[in-house]
């Protein structure tokens, strides 16, 4: 099953995939179907088909009128926290060669990333009832920085890159009793400043304070362990670069279930009525490709288990932000 939103008739409602061509209206947003799920103790599927209207709308039309919104969204952005973690994928056979080439150097000798990356091969994948390596994670703002699927990423005056990560993405409903309820998955693109990351890792907090974006698809059920899609990047209508990409467990270091419990492991993450979102990594990026992005690129993100592609263009803002602070 898999659900997209959209502004229907100035309200956000939820609607079912039927086809690629075809979307079924739902009686309210993902976020309400969610709660609703969670406090009837009803699969989201039995929700969701209780909630099913006779309306039908063109997707395309949806997607060329810019309807389309984040598959799941708070009615308060504030309630939503993005956030994510990194080093989590095994990376391509060149990236795991060098991994291994390293495995008799002296720990000190490893860069934090390094040591990072083993304590995920090492221990990321616990067994059942068993706390795993601890990942490196990191926040990237509440809902103000979601981008709906189409629309545009801006890119901030002062940053130094505009580059896209095509990730994974958790969903996810805290339910009134702090218990973190996951709604489902969609392809995400991340999207950071990698020369600031590169000048110093200490600014790598600052290089994920960027919009993102996630959808246009929500999968509800089981996720596949081997996920295969593609990234890339349009300009003037051409291809500038393009890649696929691995993600899904059997690609990872770290099983999703142990990632989740440290994020959730902490109580202000258990806020009863919030939404997370929580990108899961990648392996592939044109940075590394000595890609630099301009205004107007657009990166497009696929996985085919999750329906149409995520699409935003790049929009370069000129003009920096009056931060000067006034005292009382």
């Amino acid at each position: 099953m898999r659900l997209i939103q959209c502004d229907h008739q100035g309200q956000v409602r939820a609607a079912l995939v039927e086809n690629d061509e075809q979307v079924r209206l739902l009686e309210d947003s993902t976020y309400q179907l969610a709660r609703r799920a969670i406090a009837s103790g009803q699969p989201l599927a039995a929700v969701v088909e209780a909630a099913l209207t006779d309306t039908r709308l063109d997707y395309q039309s949806l997607v060329d009128e810019r309807r389309l919104l984040p598959p799941l969204t708070h009615p308060d952005p504030a309630h939503c926290l993005v956030t994510g973690t990194g080093l989590t994928h095994l990376g391509s056979a060149d990236t795991r060669d060098a991994m291994h080439a390293q495995t008799q150097v002296e720990e000190s000798q490893l860069t934090d990333s390094m040591r990072m990356f083993r304590l995920g091969l090492e221990g990321g994948k616990p067994e059942r009832d068993q706390e795993g390596a601890q990942p490196e994670w990191f926040y990237k703002g509440d809902g103000s920085s979601v981008v709906a699927p189409e629309a545009d990423i801006p890119v901030p005056a002062f940053a130094e890159d505009a580059g896209e990560e095509p990730e994974l993405a958790g969903l996810y409903v805290v339910a009134d009793d702090g218990t973190p309820w996951r709604v489902g998955h969609a392809i995400g693109n991340e999207f950071s400043d990698h020369v600031t990351e590169r000048f110093n890792y200490l600014w790598l907090a600052h290089s994920k304070l960027r919009a993102c974006s996630f959808g246009p698809e929500l999968l509800v059920g089981e996720l596949p362990a081997h996920l295969e899609g593609g990234s890339r990047i349009v300009r003037d209508g051409a291809t500038l670069w393009e890649k696929p990409f691995l993600t899904g467990e059997a690609n990872m270091a770290h099983s999703l279930a142990n990632l989740e419990h440290h994020h959730f492991k902490y109580a202000n993450f258990r806020r009863p009525g919030d939404v997370h979102v929580h990108f899961f990594g990648t392996a592939t990026l044109s940075f590394a490709d000595d890609i630099r992005t301009r205004d107007g690129d657009r990166f497009e993100i696929s996985l085919p288990a999750f329906g149409r592609p995520l699409r935003n263009p790049l929009r370069f803002e000129t003009s920096m932000p009056d931060t000067r602070v006034k005292a009382l």
